[in-house]
């Protein structure tokens, strides 16, 4: 017997956390813009020079630290309350769905807030602020941020389980992401051929744009939330007449 599908899956990216000003890997100006991508975060980055690499993400830590969620994060969360199977497939590191309330979330690059073990593997929370790098305290082996680093794939449970999530949904919110990285950006198509409606929130039109069923443009601080209490209130309606 087929499952019944669940009314929502989540799609974030860097757009979502714009309004609560997490600043992009690249910033306008600063002293990280003397490197390239190649020298921060790759796993030969780390090799060859970990004290800059952990410089550059204990920078990151810290300025994400005094970020909030924003009313996109508070409304993700709060239509996930309204379903227990709806699942938040999110490309962010900086966990702020978390922050907002959010659970099920499947961190498809990983967490700025999580640590892996380079000898064993184990993972593990920490959110202390740390200006030189941390070392696994059962094995004594050296930490790096447990985040997907530029020719790296993805964690292959991590994956199926979003892909999984995506062809049993009726719909699809996809909201801030460019569609540019993959394989998140194939997320939507799995979604569309098993029969989900695709709709976009973003500022501008995406590479993924011309196949969804909707676009909404905007901030999506301020899109989310008026779609959401749109849609509570045609679910209110429609009770009331029956």
């Amino acid at each position: 017997m087929a499952s019944t599908p669940t009314p929502f899956v989540i799609l974030t990216g860097a757009g979502i956390s714009a309004d609560s000003r997490v600043p992009t890997f690249r910033g306008r100006d600063g002293f990280w813009n003397t490197y390239r991508v190649e020298e921060l975060a790759t796993p030969q980055a780390f090799n060859n020079d970990p004290d800059l690499v952990w410089s550059f993400y204990h920078w990151r830590r810290e300025r994400i630290r005094s970020c909030q969620p924003n009313p996109a994060h508070e409304t993700v969360a709060a239509i996930q309350q309204t379903h227990s199977a709806i699942t938040i497939i999110t490309q962010n590191v900086d966990g702020l769905h978390q922050a907002a309330g959010s659970v099920n979330t499947l961190e498809l690059h990983g967490s700025l807030w999580r640590m892996r073990c380079c000898i064993c593997g184990n993972r593990w929370e920490d959110r202390k602020s740390r200006t030189s790098i941390p070392s696994y305290p059962f094995c004594g082996g050296r930490a790096r941020p447990d985040v997907v680093w530029f020719g790296e794939t993805l964690d292959a449970t991590l994956l199926q389980a979003a892909v999984e999530a995506s062809i049993s949904a009726a719909c699809m919110l996809i909201i801030g992401t460019s569609g540019l990285v993959y394989p998140a950006a194939s997320l939507p198509g799995e979604a569309q051929r098993a029969g989900a409606t695709l709709i976009e929130f973003n500022r501008e039109e995406t590479t993924l744009t011309p196949g969804v069923d909707i676009h909404i443009a905007g901030r999506a601080a301020e899109t989310l939330p008026r779609w959401w209490a749109q849609q509570r209130q045609h679910q209110s309606v429609s009770l009331d007449e029956g």
